[in-house]
């Protein structure tokens, strides 16, 4: 990952209702979620959801597809490690580190 898309991720993601959409998306999984799903689940508005699943998908964060007459969003996992990886690539003073738990996600 380059520097300046961990700069446009980041930016993404440093809003409430962004880092929130994202979280529900990463706990939804594979399958993902439709934006009145999303919108019923963290009690927001449709207007204002869209605007931030725009954000979100610019980043390269959340991916959209449609199925039908419906939009799914889910979370791009791959861009989710990468941004991870790119945060801590040179932890441990430049050592080899070991990757626990949730560090990365094999979804």
């Amino acid at each position: 990952m380059k520097e300046a898309d961990a700069v446009q991720s980041l930016a993404a993601l440093a809003q409430v209702l962004r880092l929130r959409l994202f979280r529900a998306l990463v706990v939804a999984g594979p399958e993902g979620l439709t934006p009145s799903a999303l919108a019923e689940q963290l009690e927001v508005a449709g207007n204002t959801l869209s605007f931030h699943l725009k954000e979100l998908t610019h980043a390269g964060l959340v991916t959209q597809e449609r199925q039908g007459r419906h939009l799914i969003y889910r979370a791009s996992f791959t861009t989710m490690n990468d941004l991870l990886a790119y945060l801590t690539e040179n932890c441990c003073e430049g050592a080899a580190c070991s990757v626990t738990g949730a560090a990365a996600c094999d979804c």
